[in-house]
């Protein structure tokens, strides 16, 4: 089997960016529980927790439930949003959850990632109410980086492939995968369906398995001659 190229690692990548942010962003219906169905899921991704987090949510959609929608709505509730307001009641799909002393919303981490996105020419959509620095905003910047890189790459324009994906390297290692860590661990205290455990098992070692990937592309000193041999990993 051929090693798939750059571009096909960053279509890969992108995609699955935007799953994960799709799930977080609001509970599942049934456009994407259908399409769920409808997904092949990897048995071996070379990490651990991704593997995990696959199966997880593999044997979730293969078990039979009555209501799975009502389930996963009723867990998608336990798991983000709790019954408490003291900020360990639930895992709180925001930064400045997990990174202000007593975690508390709209603090300094939403600043950042707020001028993160303005400095790439991105705002959020009138009718998101939530703070720029939940975890769905983060993963789908991360998205529209990806995105802007594989565009750059089609166009032959290496240079500004490159920026992207270094832009998509700082954000990574300076906000989502500095902080997501904490809210997996949370989510697997707090969710109780198979499906949003192997979420948080399946976004940890996607942040994981991409930090590597992002390294082992800049690492290389002539991008532009190197794109498409770079090593990749198989997401």
């Amino acid at each position: 089997m051929t090693e798939p190229t750059l571009r096909e690692v960053l279509a890969s990548r992108t995609a699955t960016y935007q799953l994960l942010s799709r799930l977080f962003r609001v509970e599942v219906d049934q456009e994407c529980y259908d399409e769920l169905l409808s997904m092949s899921f990897p048995a071996n991704t070379g990490n651990a927790k991704v593997d995990a987090g696959y199966a997880s949510i593999r044997r979730y959609l293969a078990s039979p439930h009555p209501s799975p929608l009502t389930e996963l709505a009723v867990d998608y509730t336990r798991t983000f949003i709790g019954g408490g307001n003291n900020g360990y009641s639930a895992a709180y799909p925001f930064e400045s959850v997990y990174t202000s002393p007593k975690r508390l919303l709209m603090q300094g981490a939403r600043d950042e990632v707020l001028v993160a996105y303005r400095s790439a020419g991105i705002d959020k959509k009138p009718s998101w109410k939530e703070g720029e620095d939940h975890i769905a905003l983060e993963l789908e910047f991360m998205q529209i980086l990806g995105m802007r890189a594989l565009d750059a790459l089609c166009a032959g324009d290496e240079d500004a492939a490159a920026d992207h994906i270094e832009c998509q390297k700082g954000f990574l290692v300076n906000h989502v995968g500095a902080w997501f860590p904490m809210m997996a661990a949370d989510m697997r205290k707090f969710s109780k369906t198979d499906f949003y455990q192997g979420l948080a098992d399946l976004t940890a070692g996607f942040l994981e398995t991409d930090r590597e990937f992002l390294c082992d592309v800049l690492e290389d000193d002539e991008p532009a001659e190197s794109f498409d041999e770079a090593v990749v990993i198989d997401l």
